[in-house]
């Protein structure tokens, strides 16, 4: 194609006319096109899906990799790429004339690519892992309790020099904690403004806190269980497959859907596609995409006749959710109506009726939905757009919906991997954790409140056409602040907007705010949830000590949403002391100024938050006894017990090999103990071999000591498998294997699979290294892939054994391991040496 219009084809390139995008206008054109003997090139992302609508126009169309210089008259050739635009040459006597069609002239817009794809998929580990521990961090020891981490020391135990985690519990204990014992440890996560309180060491406090814990975990994962299992047994309705439409409004989008996007969008219509109701949840950052989500479910809805209703916290969210589903629908004969305090008794009135006869298929509105006098002539899905910030009488409107009909809620509440994990397959859950490509991290400034700095940062965004919002959470003085503001920058457009002020006046400032028609924007914390400006690029947040840290995260992901760098202002009072725990929050956000951090570092209160959303507010004070963390291990193992699934404990080991990270290679000690955390607690033995890429990476070439704790970690996940207790080494050159079932009358049978040099006895097996370590390390590896091969045939002999008798198989109670339903090692309460 860079051929047309060159000295080789010196016809010149014209713009194709102007009509309105579409695939229909672009059918009719092809069809004259060719019958006048043209040729048509059509670039676009979606070739395949093109193909399918010109055949089904009667069009004949070849789907090709490559076009020639010179097109042949009367063909159709789609190849799948990006332009721009389109174009067209005019017929010369030699050549057809020739035209081009872009994704702007088929769907109105070029899809782009929204998300910087990673070169490995890459595991984000635990929202606070150990890599961020620092002296003073607190952490929680499953055996004994809360704890300050004070550092790391060198002891010398069994003749060999390891490296411990030195604990400080009350009064002034200390523990030592060896690093091959790291899964036995988790990093402290709670609203930490109050610090916990360090457990005694030595006594029965934690085992009666940890239990009281374990008893609140069990009693809502009961009821967990329970509405799922209710859900199992009541019909929904089953949606069909895609329509058309469907595709064609995807093809819409203008961005590259990220990885995350797509599994979330595939789960739901799963879900939809089948005969019991969904419940899913959609849970990620603000800006990740989770609008677009709600929008194609709403869509496949519709186009089966069904209605939507959308429910949104604020007016202001609403307003905007009904701008974004107006526009993108726009070429469907979809009716979108809002239902909020903007709108007139009248026109509320006109939505109600609408929406009971069937006139509207999607109404977006706040609580307003719920009320008594609203109803819908087929309500077929239910979007919930933050949910926790309903009632309590709200909520019990909803759990009625949810019997009822498919559901889907949406929040941008960072969820921690461990509680996601404790919840999987009990609550769907989908997680949306890419960033948009052009994404860049919000700067964030700490400053006095004082006249220059926020006449500097405002006039710095206006120099680029920018907007701020300057925010004062106090409506008694905003019309003081504001009118301060235009005698410091009396170069601006300023408005003001909070929600006290009458419905028709707050619409008014917002739109014209929206549509850039002032600079700054004098508001209360009305702008938190939801807001999607992305022409607002600058924050000022006065009395930043006033608010938390969920708050101000939240408040400081208002802006940043475009293409341009984003910057907050945190202003502080002037000559007067804020309170500690002021100072911690400020910190926090401060530290927290990388994309993604709400996963991690700086989210301690909004993880709390998040886990309240799911499990409930009364769970809050069993979570800050033990931490998050723990609290999730608790309801995993909860879950597990009453799914009747084992969770197949981890191996203990000491083989008395120096097996460490010598500082001398990572000298860096939240590295060295991130990678320690990464080995204790990988599920499988492909993750260690990505372990040992990324420290060569990183390091270099790994040192013996780090070859053999790659060596034991890959033995206790084979031992995991093979249902190990625990695997010792002695003096004198034997590896004493324990199993956690007694082996039975299978004992001769796996001897005889595991030949010469090992011994097996009723509950144990000797290994024999003749002294040599390395040879014992990859002897014991063999005859524990022999074990867990051994168990596998008798699990499926008993089990076709049983099948012909026609009768439930028993477990293989005999078998040295119970079935192996989840390889994911649990964590195995073992003292601290």
């Amino acid at each position: 194609m860079e051929r047309w219009g060159t000295e080789e084809s010196p016809n010149a390139l014209q713009a194709l006319p102007e009509r309105s995008a579409g695939l229909a206008h672009f059918t009719d054109d092809v069809v004259e096109r060719v019958a006048q003997g043209g040729a048509v090139v059509a670039v676009t992302q979606h070739a395949s899906r093109l193909v399918q609508v010109l055949e089904e126009a009667g069009v004949a169309a070849t789907l090709t990799d490559s076009v020639p210089a010179r097109p042949r008259a009367s063909r159709v050739q789609v190849l799948t790429g990006a332009l721009s635009r389109g174009w067209q040459t005019e017929a010369t006597n030699s050549e057809p004339a020739v035209a081009v069609y872009s994704d702007a002239e088929l769907f109105g817009t070029v899809k782009r690519r929204s998300y910087r794809p990673s070169r490995a998929k890459r595991d984000l580990g635990d929202a606070v892992s150990l890599g961020d521990l620092t002296p003073g961090s607190y952490v929680v020891h499953i055996d004994h309790g809360v704890a300050k981490f004070v550092g790391t020391t060198h002891l010398e135990s069994a003749g060999d020099d390891r490296e411990y985690l030195v604990l400080e519990y009350a009064e002034d204990d200390r523990l030592y904690v060896p690093t091959e014992q790291l899964d036995r440890l988790g990093a402290y996560v709670a609203a930490t403004d109050q610090p916990p309180t360090l457990t005694r060491l030595g006594g029965s406090e934690w085992q009666r806190i940890k239990e009281k814990a374990s008893g609140a975990a069990r009693e809502i994962a009961e009821e967990l269980l329970r509405l799922y299992a209710v859900r199992e047994t009541v019909n929904g309705h089953r949606f069909g497959p895609d329509a058309a439409w469907q595709q064609d409004l995807e093809d819409s989008f203008p961005y590259q859907e990220t990885p995350d996007q797509m599994q979330a969008i595939d789960e739901v219509k799963n879900d939809m596609e089948d005969d019991k109701p969904m419940d899913r949840l959609i849970c990620g950052d603000v800006g990740y995409g989770k609008t677009e989500v709600a929008l194609r479910a709403a869509f496949k809805t519709v186009n089966e006749g069904m209605q939507v209703a959308v429910l949104v916290p604020t007016t202001v969210l609403a307003q905007q959710h009904y701008a974004t589903f107006a526009e993108r629908l726009a070429p469907y004969p979809v009716k979108v109506a809002v239902l909020s305090r903007f709108r007139t008794h009248k026109e509320q009135e006109e939505v109600v009726q609408a929406a009971k006869s069937g006139m509207v298929d999607i109404v977006i509105g706040t609580h307003r939905i719920l009320q008594k006098d609203m109803g819908f002539k087929d309500l077929g899905l239910v979007i919930i757009d933050e949910e926790h910030r309903f009632g309590v009488a709200h909520k019990e409107r909803l759990k009625q919906m949810r019997a009822e009909v498919d559901v889907m809620t949406l929040s941008a509440t960072p969820i921690p991997r461990t509680l996601h994990m404790a919840l999987a397959g009990v609550r769907d859950m989908s997680v949306i954790h890419t960033p948009p490509e052009a994404r860049l991290p919000v700067k964030t400034f700490v400053a006095e409140d004082s006249a220059e700095p926020v006449r500097e940062a405002i006039l710095r965004e206006l120099e680029r056409d920018g907007q701020v919002f300057f925010l004062h959470n106090r409506v008694r003085t905003i019309n003081n602040v504001a009118e301060e503001l235009g005698k410091l920058v009396p170069e601006a457009h300023i408005l003001v907007g909070h929600g006290q002020m009458p419905e028709s006046e707050l619409e008014e400032v917002m739109v014209t705010f929206a549509n850039r028609e002032a600079d700054v924007l004098v508001c209360t914390t009305i702008i938190e949830s939801g807001l999607d400006m992305p022409n607002v690029n600058t924050i000022i947040i006065d009395r930043a000590d006033r608010f938390g840290l969920a708050q101000l995260y939240q408040l400081r992901g208002r802006v940043g949403r475009g293409d341009h760098r984003a910057y907050a202002y945190l202003l502080l009072p002037d000559n007067q002391e804020i309170s500690e725990a002021a100072s911690k929050r400020i910190h926090a956000i401060l530290e927290a100024n990388e994309l993604g951090a709400g996963f991690r570092i700086a989210m301690r209160d909004l993880e709390i938050r998040g886990a309240g959303n799911l499990l409930g507010a009364d769970q809050s004070g069993q979570i800050h006894a033990v931490g998050l963390n723990m609290y999730s291990e608790l309801l995993n193992e909860a879950v597990q017990n009453l799914s009747n699934h084992d969770a197949g404990d981890s191996s203990a080991i000491d083989l008395q090999v120096p097996a460490s990270i010598p500082s001398e290679y990572i000298a860096h000690m939240p590295a060295r103990l991130a990678f320690y955390q990464r080995l204790s607690n990988v599920a499988d033995r492909e993750q260690i071999a990505a372990v040992q890429a990324d420290m060569e990476d990183r390091f270099g070439p790994v040192p013996q000591e780090v070859s053999n704790l790659l060596a034991v970690t890959d033995l206790r996940c084979l031992g995991s498998s093979a249902g190990v207790e625990s695997m010792t080494s002695s003096n004198d050159g034997i590896i004493t294997v324990v199993f956690r079932h007694p082996v039975g009358d299978a004992r001769q049978a796996l001897q005889n699979k595991m030949g010469r040099g090992i011994r097996v006895g009723r509950r144990d097996m000797e290994v024999r290294t003749a002294g040599d370590t390395d040879f014992g390390i990859e002897r014991l590896g063999r005859a524990l892939r022999r074990v867990a091969s051994f168990v596998d045939e008798m699990r499926t002999a008993m089990e076709a054994a049983a099948e012909s008798a026609q009768i439930a198989p028993d477990s293989p109670a005999e078998a040295p391991a119970r079935s192996r339903r989840r390889r994911r090692p649990a964590r195995q309460p073992v003292a601290a040496d």
